[in-house]
């Protein structure tokens, strides 16, 4: 008699919870590592009120996104970092097909903003956070033959870039994460988002549009360039 994997159930339902289409929108809408409404996201997925309460309710039992209600609106987010890291290394798993032609310009244009630049939940993802990723690679700041890890110069760098490193819990400090544009990993991890947060904290990122994309500016590109090189050019 064979023995089943206690797992195996577990891994059965948490697939499931991914396996519609409604409730992936919502999964990756939500990297963008903001809290949205209910009908926020009802109005992203093109559903009925309705519909989309049903699904976020199984998103939040299978503990992929947590919630919380401020008067009569209902917010929700991914759980944690883990579950981001789940959500975009599934997306990195599709392959790219057939290209889908944008409907309109406006659609057009957003694609290209987001295969530019963007957040992935809480770091720089996109050709800016492989233009980065390369940069402090290259400089020997991080190291990638055995998996994502910041060399000793490295932690010197962010400290004297004036980059905190909150080193609490069990994130890992460096992590590789794969760009489902690019197709190559960028650090994700405790510095991915310290880097993230300081970029937009100084300026050297903006948010644009309705989605995860984002722009650096002149300060962020004079700013990348001195301190890690990065041509303007790449971040284009």
């Amino acid at each position: 008699m064979t023995t089943r994997d206690p797992k195996a159930t577990g891994l059965a339902r948490l697939a499931a919870l991914f396996a519609d289409e409604t409730r992936a929108v919502c999964l990756l809408a939500l990297l963008d590592g903001r809290a949205w409404t209910a009908s926020e996201l009802a109005r992203h997925a093109g559903v009925a009120a309705s519909t989309l309460s049903e699904h976020l309710g199984r998103l939040v039992a299978g503990g992929l996104l947590a919630e919380e209600r401020q008067g009569r609106h209902r917010y929700v987010r991914l759980a944690d970092a883990r579950v981001a890291q789940l959500v975009e290394d599934l997306a990195a798993q599709v392959a790219p097909g057939t290209p889908v032609r944008p409907r309109t310009l406006r659609e057009s244009n957003a694609g290209s903003a987001m295969a530019r630049g963007r957040t992935c939940y809480d770091h720089l993802a996109g050709r800016l956070g492989i233009a980065v990723t390369d940069a402090l690679t290259v400089r020997g700041l991080l190291q990638q033959e055995t998996g994502f890890a910041l060399t000793d110069a490295g932690l010197a760098w962010f400290e004297s870039a004036g980059i905190g490193l909150e080193r609490r819990g069990r994130r890992p400090l460096a992590r590789a994460c794969l760009d489902w544009t690019e197709r190559r990993p960028h650090l994700a991890g405790v510095a991915g988002a310290a880097l993230c947060r300081h970029a937009l904290d100084a300026g050297w990122c903006v948010r644009i549009g309705s989605e995860r994309a984002v722009k650096v500016t002149p300060a962020g590109e004079r700013a990348l360039f001195d301190l890690l090189g990065v041509a303007a050019a790449a971040l284009r």
